[in-house]
């Protein structure tokens, strides 16, 4: 028999193969091409192919296991090194049965690619601790954001926080400096996005025919004129909304080209790097109550808060 899941707003516009080495690395590219091939593999009824990008509330139908691929998860995968082991286990910030939470750096990727080596997800060996079984990416957040990053510990886990993630039951903030003098003291930025034509779904743009799209913004301090250190709450979850919403009221955060282009870079020793932090996370536990999670800055943040002499409010 057939199986369907749903995509989570975790892995809204990304690959389908890309989907597969997050959630069901033990099936090969081959394995894969083979379902494609062969009509198996459908996106709400229709024939997909593995580089089809895929979105949040779609539902994908898979083939019944195969008795080979089912008995072999994991096989391929090396034992970490010992600087593999040393890297992944520095990022962790808290630790239980059901959940690690990392404070990911700027430029970590949480994903491989074609040019993208060392990443979150293959590191995940490294941090089974005393668990039998591999953990598991439960969100993401883009390289060059940091911040906390929550991974399941077991498939049950997995599956709880997948669903905290998709019905919105998790309360996410976000740091960010922005260019400029932002007016007034809360606002709430309400633009749908979609994918950015001719881009390959690398980057997204405000389109009225887009998906809806809220954050919710709150002013901490300001550095005169030059930018606006804010509080960043996203209501929902599209790719790169906080970078995209914080450049169309026209304050890009500082550091980001891709959406602020040249204007969106300060001088005066302020670092180039993304000034863009998932400071805390809360989110229903699955033994019970709630998991609330701050993460530190980055230094090149921490610094350039500190050249400018603003306060975060803590």
């Amino acid at each position: 028999m057939s199986r369907e899941i749903e995509i989570g707003p975790e892995d809204d516009g990304i690959r389908l193969d890309r989907w597969f080495r997050r959630h069901m690395p033990e099936a090969g590219f081959a394995t894969i091409a083979r379902w494609a091939r062969t009509g198996q593999l459908r996106l709400d009824g229709r024939r997909a192919k593995p580089g089809d990008r895929i979105v949040h509330g779609q539902r994908l139908r898979l083939p019944p296991v195969e008795p080979a691929a089912a008995a072999r998860p994991g096989a391929s995968r090396r034992a970490p090194t010992d600087d593999e082991l040393g890297l992944a286990r520095s990022l962790v910030i808290h630790r239980d049965r059901c959940a690690l939470v990392l404070n990911k750096p700027p430029g970590l990727a949480v994903q491989g690619g074609t040019r993208t080596a060392l990443h979150v997800d293959g590191l995940l060996d490294a941090l089974r601790f005393d668990g039998r079984e591999r953990p598991r990416l439960v969100h993401r957040l883009d390289k060059d954001t940091s911040g906390v990053l929550l991974v399941a510990r077991t498939a049950r886990a997995a599956a709880f926080f997948g669903r905290c993630f998709a019905t919105r039951d998790t309360r996410k903030i976000y740091l960010a400096l922005l260019m400029g003098d932002v007016r007034g003291a809360e606002r709430r930025i309400d633009l749908p996005l979609a994918k950015q034509p001719g881009t390959g779904g690398e980057k997204m743009e405000v389109a009225e025919d887009g998906q809806p799209a809220v954050t919710d913004l709150r002013v901490l301090d300001r550095a005169g004129g030059r930018c606006t250190l804010v509080e960043l709450r996203p209501r929902t979850g599209r790719t790169h909304q906080l970078r995209v919403h914080a450049a169309a009221v026209g304050h890009p955060i500082v550091g980001d080209g891709k959406y602020g282009g040249r204007e969106a870079f300060l001088t005066g020793g302020i670092s180039r790097k993304l000034h863009l932090h998932a400071r805390r996370l809360v989110i229903a536990h699955p033994d019970g109550g709630r998991l609330d999670i701050e993460a530190p800055l980055p230094a090149h943040f921490q610094a350039s808060i500190e050249l400018l002499g603003l306060e975060t409010g803590d």
